[in-house]
């Protein structure tokens, strides 16, 4: 039955060509089996079953187009120098029924159909998995190891999951290479490195089954490629272990085939497919969110939700206000005393309206101090429609609460509030997740600089644009509803 189902989707999906979006991404996002994204030249690249492909200016709005010769399904794709090594797997039961499945690999030297260096060179086979034996030879994914070394990892439900070491030179199988097996009653494994660690993450649950799909995706780690794997309880992945890092929620189902793409120092990104969502007729879509590590174990980040927050910065702990003066609020101070029999009574948060009058009516400087819920100090964080975006992300304004007044960067490296919104580039903000779980903030220009600058606070109560450090509190913030 397996096999039945993935054979079906697939010839379906291979078909499926649309526009449309959902809450995350926009554009053509219909895609099964992502490849990992990869960048060349300025755009980004996932390939899926099939023989196409998506492509991204911004990594926010996706198109079709890409391009893959071979065909088969579930493929990877890696930079290596200045070439790409692309994979996928063909051979299995129900195509040429000769064999347990293939791992082919080719090189190109430009992702871009439209480039003249654009092309594959001849199909490598580096894996393969006999008809007798306890293994299907599909699903490939790639890791570059800290020491040069190569690795693809393939297999699925029917029998082991193995690693091999490939030739990062030529592509190829390692001479004399014998593959491990290293997990089970899993498929569409990943490989990831960090601290010393191997992960590896595989997608467990059946597949191809629309909004009935219980693929979710697991990891274990090891001090060696080759494994053993284990979870965070200790169970080894050769008996079924895996710690959850992502399944099913916010109407979609089925999340699969993990990819892992690191924007910056502490800036990561995954992306997967989920197999169906409910918002897009239950179709396979890709899907890109944050990443974060605790105790040296990955987590998915909640998708940040657009609201009302105070900005708090990490260094101290203040936060974002613009620079106005205090206004004391009406009542009287009982400094703790009143007798117990003194009727009590709710005293209303400061309103904007009690104290707007009195704010400039150009640009107002921006800086940070106590938080004390008072207006001056909540800012409105919306997406901005037809803005476009970065990996897997809108951009974003920030107001005040109430108001049009829109957060900016100057030339002078320096933060302001216009008096409204006019969706200039120094007015589009990312906002960005870090592996810690705390924010980068980022415009997405600032006038005259070409180099990309963050929010960061200089000092207790100063804030600026500067060069972005993920080892220093200055450059990360907190988003909290209080």
């Amino acid at each position: 039955m397996k096999k039945l189902y993935i054979l079906a989707a697939a010839i379906i999906l291979m078909a499926l060509s649309a526009i449309s979006a959902n809450a995350q991404l926009k554009g053509n996002i219909f895609i099964h089996d992502p490849s990992t994204i990869a960048e060349c030249d300025g755009k980004y690249y996932t390939f899926g079953t099939g023989s196409g492909g998506l492509i991204s200016e911004d990594g926010y709005t996706w198109t079709g187009g890409g391009v893959r010769t071979g065909g088969g399904v579930a493929p990877d794709v890696i930079k290596i120098g200045d070439r790409y090594l692309v994979s996928y797997s063909a051979g299995f039961p129900g195509t040429e029924g000769k064999t347990r499945g293939n791992i082919i690999t080719m090189w190109t030297k430009t992702l871009d159909p439209e480039s003249p260096d654009f092309g594959y060179s001849d199909p490598m086979l580096v894996a393969w998995a006999e008809a007798d034996e306890d293994c299907w030879a599909i699903d490939p994914a790639f890791l570059m190891g800290p020491d040069g070394k190569l690795w693809c990892s393939y297999g699925t439900y029917f029998g082991t999951i193995r690693i091999c070491e490939l030739d990062p030179k030529t592509g190829n199988r390692m001479p004399g290479d014998v593959a491990t097996d290293i997990a089970i009653d899993c498929e569409a494994t990943a490989l990831m490195y960090r601290n010393g660690w191997y992960y590896l993450l595989a997608t467990h649950g059946t597949c191809c089954d629309g909004v009935n799909s219980t693929y979710n995706i697991v990891v274990g780690r090891s001090r060696n490629p080759r494994g053993p794997y284990y979870d965070n309880v200790g169970r080894d992945m050769m008996e079924g272990g895996g710690r959850m890092v992502l399944s099913a929620g916010n109407r979609v189902t089925g999340p699969g085939h993990f990819g892992h793409f690191v924007v910056d120092e502490g800036v990561e990104r995954m992306s997967c497919h989920y197999e169906a969502d409910m918002d897009l007729s239950g179709r396979s879509v890709l899907a890109i969110n944050a990443l974060q590590w605790r105790d040296d174990w990955p987590f998915v980040a909640d998708q940040f939700k657009p609201g009302t927050f105070e900005i708090e910065s990490v260094r101290r702990g203040y936060a974002l206000e613009i620079t106005v003066d205090f206004v004391r609020m009406a009542g009287r101070s009982t400094r703790g005393f009143g007798s117990v029999n003194d009727p009590t009574f709710a005293i209303e948060n400061q309103k904007l309206v009690d104290v707007i009058a009195d704010w400039p009516k150009g640009e107002i400087g921006v800086r940070a101090n106590d938080y004390m819920f008072r207006p001056h100090q909540r800012w409105t964080i919306t997406p901005v429609e037809d803005a476009g975006g970065y990996l897997g992300f809108p951009y974003y304004k920030i107001e005040i609460e109430g108001t049009h007044r829109a957060l900016a960067a100057t030339e002078a490296e320096e933060l302001v509030t216009v008096p409204a919104f006019t969706g200039a580039d120094e007015q589009l903000w990312r906002i960005e997740q870090l592996i810690d779980g705390s924010y980068r903030i980022m415009p997405k220009s600032v006038p005259g600089h070409d180099e990309p600058l963050a929010l960061i606070c200089t000092g207790d109560s100063t804030v600026a644009l500067g060069k972005y450090d993920f080892n220093s509190d200055n450059s990360k913030w907190n988003f909290r509803d209080r």
